[in-house]
């Protein structure tokens, strides 16, 4: 397994970033895959999968260079710069294209864990990789980055929530699988054979996606990052899990206000996270909560800098009877 050995001081330092080329490389990713784990992902997919491969196809180069780049094991280094934080997709994409050709050759012969193939010996290989990040940036993420931001501003809330409640080694464990925290100082970011590396004193940052994937990066020994999927319940498409509010909850609270309570079935969230599960803005979010506090059906507890609200039992016995269960009415896998 691969591990980093990072001490108290760097760990307290730690926070999350947000990062507009990390998303698009993730969503790179997914059409990389072509298969998608839920129904939002899976519409994406339907909707920019034939686009990609006219692109890869009319491109023989690029596709090559993606199939070399994005490895079983380990991802060429040089397509997924160490996250900045505040920094925007231009500025990212920017350090992509300014790579060194003889390093992004290094990077794939890593990735490939084998000799480069010729179509890929030359030196436009950056240039290539940074006009193909810009065309999923533009055809896939930039139209909807400002709802995946809500939604990935909403998992640093829970994040954050879940760091005050149960420490880093309660977040470090749930970040995505491979990922845990050893004791000892001792923090495994794969389950990959590779040597461990010592990373204290160093600068540590955490970066959710919304696709489902992950993976690590850092620049020399002073910045390290660990990308990973932001929750299920806020990855999810909002318009599916609209459709699974109860027609009796619905018809007793009103759409938008069984919603809310529905999703809170999932546990504990904050203002801003069902303002990206909903889709709903903030004041008319703030609208239907105050109502179900006043009525009773959720209670409201600080946790460090949010506000979490959740069903009381009287929530609770409301929803299941409107047929809400924990969950909504969607049906459960495994």
């Amino acid at each position: 397994m691969g591990w980093w050995q990072v001490n108290a001081d760097t760990l307290a330092r730690s926070r999350f970033v947000l990062s507009p080329l990390a998303e698009t490389f993730a969503s790179l990713k997914l059409l990389h895959a072509g298969a998608g784990t839920h129904p939002g992902e899976r519409d994406w997919l339907r909707a920019r999968l034939p686009g990609y491969r006219a692109v890869l196809a009319a491109d023989p180069v690029t596709a090559s260079l993606v199939r070399a780049g994005i490895g079983r094991d380990w991802i060429a280094d040089f397509l997924t710069p160490t996250p900045r934080d505040g920094e925007s997709f231009e500025e990212g994409v920017a350090r992509v294209r300014a790579a060194r050709p003889a390093d992004a050759r290094a990077h794939l012969r890593m990735s490939l864990a084998g000799p480069l193939p010729a179509a890929l010996d030359r030196d436009d290989l950056p240039e290539r990789a940074a006009e193909l990040l810009e065309y999923v940036w533009e055809a896939g993420v930039r139209p909807y980055w400002e709802r995946r931001r809500r939604i990935l501003e909403a998992d640093v809330v829970a994040r954050t929530a879940q760091v005050s409640r149960g420490g880093w080694a309660a977040v470090l464990d749930s970040l995505r699988p491979g990922t845990r925290w050893l004791g000892e100082s001792r923090f495994q970011v794969n389950p990959h054979e590779y040597p461990p590396r010592e990373i204290s004193g160093a600068e540590l940052v955490f970066v959710p996606v919304t696709p489902k994937t992950g993976w690590v990066s850092w620049e020399g020994r002073q910045r390290y990052a660990v990308v990973y999927p932001c929750a299920g319940v806020l990855a999810e498409d909002h318009r599916e899990r609209a459709r699974a509010v109860p027609a009796a909850l619905a018809a007793l609270l009103g759409p938008a206000r069984a919603a809310v309570l529905v999703l809170l079935g999932e546990g504990p969230l904050s203002t801003t996270q069902l303002v990206a599960l909903t889709g709903r803005p903030l004041g008319s979010v703030g609208r239907h909560l105050r109502v179900l506090l006043d009525a009773g059906l959720v209670e409201r507890r600080r946790a460090g800098r949010s506000v979490l609200y959740s069903r009381t039992a009287t929530g609770e016995v409301l929803a299941k009877s409107g047929g809400g269960g924990g969950s909504g009415e969607r049906p459960r896998k495994g």
